[in-house]
């Protein structure tokens, strides 16, 4: 699992531009696929067959698109551009980025140290309108001609394993839900299941209210990465999760309040199975959950999550054992969803 995890990191998918992301899916899905389909959004929905199937449709839900940027302009030979999804502007100065189809290389960049007074180095966080993106052009009319507005661009991606079992890349959030989902669909499943790819969850969690009101499933499951801040100078209570503590099966974030028998039952799968689990330890976040719980007449929903430090960044850090956990889990609240049938 943890080699497709690195696989689809590896790959360009910013909010409305999943294609790469969707169709390296698709290849790896559609061997072990009873049924494949797509929509107007970019959603990618594999059915499996299972050993029996449920009296309303169970799902399994993981987004394909990861933060990133969008060129909005021209700033004589450099690139004005917007954010794509919640990103911390403290991180991104001097990042590489690629752009387009092309995968142009940028950089992006704010005027130098040297020009700074104090206030500036030590009490502020750079506006957007101060950042830029280097892309090597020598006029304005050159940069126009090598890059479109509109153009996303993704931060560059640089996976590695290091220390005890952690691994560092861009886009963990929600590259490993999509590489726990993909496992699922490669072994024989004990009900029929709908696994949903989708797309612009970190604009809106859009996609996923569309495959919900097409599927109107009666249970979902939703695959995530979340917040962990259990770093040096957080204050305790603030840290969220932890790395090296299990998956994450939240009660409630900023969009959702899980449900609650399904929540209690979750819980009680992972402790029976002796999986190591947490909850957020503060309100934080939202995921696909929030479209899909709300769509049609409502569907039950439970969230199980990797932690993940530094998230929406272009390394964001987690644990391989929390990882290889989630789809373990999914597994047998699958089981356990069998035996009620």
């Amino acid at each position: 699992m943890i080699e497709t995890v690195k696989t689809l990191c590896a790959l360009a998918g910013v909010s409305g531009w999943e294609d790469e992301v969707r169709d390296a899916i698709l290849e790896q899905a559609l061997p072990y696929a009873d049924q494949v389909e797509t929509d107007a959004m970019g959603n990618l929905y594999v059915f499996k067959k299972g050993a029996v199937t449920p009296a309303r449709p169970v799902m399994v839900c993981a987004h394909m698109d990861e933060v990133g940027v969008i060129i909005t302009g021209y700033r004589e030979n450099f690139l004005r551009f917007a954010f794509v999804g919640g990103v911390d502007r403290r991180v991104v100065i001097g990042k590489r980025v690629f752009l387009g189809p092309e995968k142009l290389p940028g950089v992006i960049g704010l005027k130098a140290i040297h020009l700074t007074e104090e206030e500036e180095r030590t009490n502020k966080v750079p506006a957007l309108e101060e950042l830029y993106i280097d892309i090597g052009a020598e006029s304005e009319e050159e940069a126009q001609k090598l890059v479109r507005l509109g153009w996303r661009g993704v931060f560059e991606s640089s996976i590695s394993e290091f220390g005890n079992g952690f691994i560092k890349a861009k886009a963990l959030d929600d590259r490993v839900g999509c590489a726990a989902m993909l496992e699922l669909i490669r072994q024989e499943l004990p009900l029929d299941t709908w696994f949903v790819f989708s797309t612009q969850e970190e604009v809106g969690a859009r996609g996923a209210g569309v495959a919900a009101e097409r599927i109107k499933p009666g249970f979902a499951v939703i695959l995530e990465g979340t917040t962990a801040a259990d770093v040096g100078g957080v204050e305790k209570g603030q840290e969220v999760c932890f790395l090296g503590r299990g998956v994450v099966i939240p009660f409630m974030d900023r969009g959702t309040i899980a449900h609650r028998e399904s929540w209690q039952r979750v819980t009680e799968i992972a402790t029976e199975n002796q999986i190591p689990w947490q909850v957020k330890e503060k309100i934080a976040g939202g995921t696909d959950a929030s479209s899909i719980q709300r769509r049609g007449t409502g569907a039950r929903v439970v969230t199980i999550s990797a932690p993940l430090r530094n998230i929406h960044s272009p390394a964001s850090v987690g644990k391989l054992s929390d990882i290889r956990l989630m789809p373990k889990l999914c597994r047998l609240v699958l089981e356990d969803l069998a035996h009620g049938v």
